[in-house]
């Protein structure tokens, strides 16, 4: 039987790991501003950055800004992001959205959870990411990648939210590495999931943290 880890070394041992194979992780979502950052988290609940990232060239070049979206319909957006996933719905909260950052924030994208989660279309998981992305906060995002391989791996233990997963999270980076590394974190985690501990047939014999991996180690 594998001799046990503790949770510390475990979270020591990732970050030890991911400093070295993944030094400066970004977002795979293209954007150029954080505008079109919201804009593009927006459209990725439940659809992949690949398909958001083949949609917003057109739909910015056409709606560069949340004035212009604002002055759009929604029939307009819908017309323009018709190929992700919901684009009904997404199209409506987009243009309320920007109807909600010209009446209540200058056109601009606000820089507190608070104020980012009174828009629409806007919960934990995006506003988490626009302030880490987009303003450099030492937030945390628990997206579908990252909730599952923190249990996977042996992170987070019990949690039935994402926001569970997210307390165990920051808890746990919180004291093997400076606070200002949590983004960083949770990309590794992200991309992590996405293309070594995938959901169905994860590639754990080329995995590099599979000397830590609770899912590996117990079988």
């Amino acid at each position: 039987m594998a001799k046990k880890i503790s949770k510390k070394a475990l979270f020591k041992g990732i970050v030890e790991y991911f400093s070295v194979a993944m030094p400066a992780p970004k977002s795979e979502l293209n954007y150029t501003d954080p505008f079109q950052l919201l804009v593009a988290v927006i459209l990725s609940a439940q659809c992949t950055d690949k398909r958001v990232n083949m949609v917003t060239p057109t739909l910015f070049e056409a709606i560069p800004d949340a004035k212009t979206m604002a002055n759009s319909s929604v029939d307009d957006i819908f017309a323009l992001i018709r190929s992700i996933s919901y684009p009904n719905s997404k199209a409506t909260h987009l243009h309320s959205m920007a109807n909600s950052l010209i009446e209540n924030f200058g056109g601009e994208v606000p820089r507190t959870r608070a104020e980012l989660e009174t828009l629409s279309g806007v919960g934990r998981k995006t506003a988490s990411v626009v302030l880490a992305v987009a303003y450099g906060e030492s937030e945390f995002a628990v997206d579908t990648h990252v909730f599952r391989v923190s249990a996977r791996i042996g992170l987070s233990v019990g949690a039935k939210t994402p926001f569970e997963t997210e307390k165990q999270l920051v808890e746990g980076f919180s004291k093997v590495c400076s606070k200002e590394l949590l983004p960083d974190a949770h990309h590794w985690l992200i991309l992590h999931g996405r293309y070594t501990c995938t959901a169905r047939a994860p590639k754990c014999e080329e995995c590099g943290i599979n000397h830590l991996c609770s899912y590996y180690r117990a079988q």
